[in-house]
């Protein structure tokens, strides 16, 4: 029985619709919706069929007034998603309406937002190294922390008692939560550390880095099992699938590599035209979500995003 190649034949389709380059994609928890962050101000929300073909509505997130950097869904609700801008703020809307039910200004120009595996809470980081932990429900900041080095991606562990920050150090700090004390630093890399992911189904963490490495650690044990090679280039977005047994990773090298998590082997690349910002897998299919710095041939931006893994362009 020859093995079949994964992810063979299958096509990559266009969306339109944001008037600069888009900076982070997001899935809603049950994989019918992809929400898209840009530089034009605005997070766009798009409704996707797996299998569909038709013409793809989608509702406009108007508000911010500077680049919506990232965003991220609540784990719990399929409907409700969170924006973190340049402009200070952090906003939580309705997908639905498109309106903006909380809003809070923070001190600084926020770059990096994820949510507690339960919903309750969510973590912010801005340029000046800031950490702030709002609670979701009050929208109001329980924890703030500044750190004296470069803090880039955060994630929360599937269990939601660990709480890890890459930095531009080359480590991954690993604080409990919800103490934030300081448990473990992990000397990751040799260059800083930019993205960091967590398998769904929480046996290990990913990080990606600038020395162009993405190393994969066991989160039992903390150890680092394996490391993907493929990429050239700083590697600026990672991404567990939702089995947990392909890793996608990209960076400003013209492709996209998908791996096998468990052989550390690359099984497929995607073709992409510049250099990427955000890569995610819908949690309940292998499609994948990318974005980045696409230009025209006028060199203008062009606001798309893709998503591959259908059977049809």
């Amino acid at each position: 029985m020859a093995e079949t190649i994964p992810f063979k034949n299958l096509h990559s389709r266009e969306y339109q619709g944001h008037k600069k380059k888009v900076h982070s994609v997001a899935w809603n928890c049950s994989g019918t919706k992809l929400a898209s962050g840009s530089v034009d101000q605005t997070a766009r929300i798009w409704q996707i069929e797996p299998h569909g073909h038709g013409k793809v509505k989608d509702v406009e997130l108007k508000g911010h007034t500077d680049s919506v950097d990232q965003l991220c869904w609540d784990p719990k609700h399929a409907e409700l998603i969170a924006t973190a801008s340049g402009d200070k703020t952090v906003r939580l809307w309705d997908a639905r309406s498109g309106k903006c039910s909380q809003q809070v200004e923070l001190s600084g120009e926020n770059i990096n937002i994820t949510y507690k595996t339960d919903g309750t809470h969510i973590a912010v980081g801005n340029r000046d190294d800031e950490l702030t932990i709002l609670d979701v429900r009050k929208f109001k900041p329980i924890h703030k922390r500044k750190f004296n080095y470069e803090v880039n991606e955060i994630a929360w562990n599937t269990g939601g008692d660990m709480f890890f920050l890459t930095t531009g150090n080359g480590t991954v700090e690993v604080l409990a939560y919800p103490s934030l004390q300081a448990v473990n630093t992990l000397n990751a890399h040799t260059a800083g550390c930019y993205c960091i992911a967590i398998d769904p189904l929480g046996r290990y963490f990913a990080v990606g880095s600038a020395d162009s490495l993405v190393s994969l650690w066991s989160i039992k044990e903390m150890l680092c099992l394996r490391t993907f090679t493929k990429l050239e280039w700083p590697v600026r977005t990672i991404s567990f699938n939702h089995t947990g047994d392909y890793i996608a990773s990209a960076s400003e090298d013209l492709f996209i590599d998908i791996a096998n998590v468990q052989t550390g082997r690359s099984v497929h690349q995607i073709p992409c035209r510049a250099a990427m910002n955000s890569v995610e897998w819908n949690p309940k299919h292998n499609l994948l979500a990318f974005a980045g710095d696409d230009k025209n041939k006028y060199q203008a931006d062009e606001g798309v995003f893709r998503i591959f893994g259908f059977e049809s362009a």
